[in-house]
């Protein structure tokens, strides 16, 4: 049964992000929208939580080719604010870790970030939960202990007590961060 779960859970998710990360479209003259505004359509930008604070984020490229090329984890979780960054397919907020690579592109390899069957039945995850398109329901992390999940820090952490599960979505974008905008 746990490897139906697990089966349909990977499914659903593939196809989630094919609506999430869609395919890459060149730069309209109008300049850099909103990822939401343009149908998730590359170059675009959202905002996305690092440390605490919000940052631009420019996406260039969904889903890109193979690579050997280094990554880094980019979190998908529930709305941290009343305004969240992302909407489409479904509400959510976004974070990364270190801005050391703010100006440059980077390969981020996306998870989504769930409250465990532990976490739920401690109480020291907070689910928001959350409709994926194609299938069902599903618990996103909106706190964990108390704290808003605003930095990856929080994120590995609270996912290393068990608190959290990573779910490996597959995806991946090649992206830069601005934090002066």
């Amino acid at each position: 049964m746990l490897r139906l779960i697990r089966v349909l859970l990977g499914t659903a998710t593939v196809a989630a992000l094919t609506l999430v990360l869609g395919a890459a479209s060149p730069v309209e003259a109008a300049g850099l929208t909103n990822c939401g505004d343009n149908g998730i359509a590359a170059p675009c930008f959202e905002n996305v939580w690092s440390d605490g604070v919000q940052v631009k984020m420019t996406f260039v490229q969904f889903n890109p080719a193979p690579s050997n090329a280094p990554t880094r984890n980019f979190y998908v979780i529930a709305p941290q604010t009343a305004a969240p960054k992302g909407w489409v397919p479904f509400l959510h907020d976004h974070v990364i870790g270190d801005l050391s690579a703010q100006n440059h592109q980077v390969r981020y390899y996306a998870f989504f970030v769930l409250c465990s069957g532990q976490g739920i039945a401690s109480g020291g995850c907070v689910p928001e939960m959350t409709s994926l398109p194609g299938f069902g329901t599903i618990p996103f992390a909106n706190s964990v202990n108390g704290q808003k999940l605003t930095s990856a820090d929080t994120i590995e952490s609270a996912a290393n007590a068990g608190l959290l599960t990573l779910f490996d979505t597959g995806g991946m974008v090649v992206a830069s961060v601005n934090p002066q905008q």
